[in-house]
């Protein structure tokens, strides 16, 4: 049975799966509603991990003053090899910079650096205002729930 919270996420009701530990979409969508709300052109989101929209990612003497080496229009295993890349910064984008952009850098965080989704979206939201939509929202739920089942195996020795 799922527990009940009535702090914390500003209203009563089912805050999370007791066996995955994940927040449900309702609650995923109030930690995105609270906090920061600014949310410029291009924002760094990660130690030299950028998130924008469209119309930065055509500005290229803005793109160059920041030292943007890489951009990647709206995929994990890039963002990772190119960050490994010495002096390389990334911009990923999309048409907003909110949702389709911001789901594949929550990713990104999830994968390579062990983040919770709620974590991931905390570490982001201090930098730049981001909404994925409630279906990217539900496939980065599912994403947390089967990193968490197959770190948890990994801790326990077993191979999966």
């Amino acid at each position: 049975m799922p527990s009940l919270q009535t702090d914390g996420w500003g209203t009563a009701g089912e805050s999370c799966s007791v066996s995955s530990g994940t927040p449900t979409l309702v609650a995923l969508e109030e930690i995105l509603h609270s906090g920061q709300t600014s949310c410029n052109h291009v924002d760094e989101v990660w130690p030299n991990l950028f998130l924008g929209d469209m119309f930065a990612s055509h500005d290229r003497y803005g793109l160059w003053k920041l030292g943007i080496t890489h951009v990647l229009n709206a995929a994990h295993e890039y963002i990772h090899t190119a960050l490994n890349t010495p002096g390389a910064r990334i911009f990923v984008h999309c048409a907003v910079g909110v949702s389709r952009s911001a789901t594949l850098v929550l990713a990104y965080l999830m994968i390579y650096h062990h983040f919770s989704l709620v974590d991931a979206i905390q570490k982001v939201k201090e930098n730049r205002w981001i909404f994925p939509n409630r279906g990217f929202l539900n496939q980065l739920r599912t994403l947390d729930i089967n990193l968490r089942k197959e770190r948890m195996h990994e801790s326990d020795g077993q191979i999966t």
